[in-house]
């Protein structure tokens, strides 16, 4: 099969817009077992939790923690400051909290991606009044020309350009998001 011709197959449609491959399933995987590896390394004799921030972490969690050997503990927060928008508001809402005690924890916040960093800022203003052992943060994706606080991304998947993205926990208006790779807008 041309390359052409591929290409258009793996295009996906939403509206008037073209989405096109960005990064590969097989890619991501790779990835994820290197990440999982580091983190294995940097947390020998502890027990991190990671602390996933919902919707848009689950699948990279989901398929981090397989590939984490020292054992953890999982919880979920849930923020909004997309709505159904390709940008985000510039307000971060809490939805729903931890359920977990993470005073004097090792953290591990895990997050689908990182742009103008506003979603990181806000947990950790959330999270200093608990006192945590450490807190780290591992993002599936990065896009450094888009970050408008200064936060430290401990563990990046992958840096990728200013663009909208797809994919891999990454939604449009909730939906796409269980698509196994991730793909960008097309110019």
């Amino acid at each position: 099969m041309s390359t052409e011709k591929k290409q258009k197959l793996d295009e996906i449609h939403v509206g008037n817009e073209v989405f096109v491959p960005m990064i590969s399933e097989e890619q991501l995987q790779k990835r994820l077992a290197e990440l999982g590896k580091q983190i294995s390394d940097d947390y020998q004799g502890k027990l991190p939790i990671f602390i996933g921030v919902l919707n848009g972490s689950f699948l990279f969690m989901a398929d981090l923690v397989k590939n984490v050997t020292v054992n953890c503990e999982i919880d979920f927060m849930k923020l909004s400051s997309y709505g159904e928008e390709k940008i985000s508001s510039g307000k971060v809402k809490m939805l729903k909290e931890l359920n977990a005690d993470i005073n004097d924890r090792h953290i591990i916040i895990v997050e689908d991606i990182v742009d103008t960093g506003l979603s990181i800022s806000y947990i950790e203003k959330l999270l200093e009044p608990y006192t945590p052992a450490s807190v780290k943060v591992c993002s599936l994706l990065l896009k450094p020309e888009s970050l408008k606080y200064q936060v430290k991304i401990d563990y990046i998947g992958f840096e990728i350009p200013n663009k909208f993205v797809i994919g891999y926990g990454l939604d449009y208006a909730q939906k796409y998001r269980n698509l196994r790779s991730i793909y960008v807008l097309s110019e």
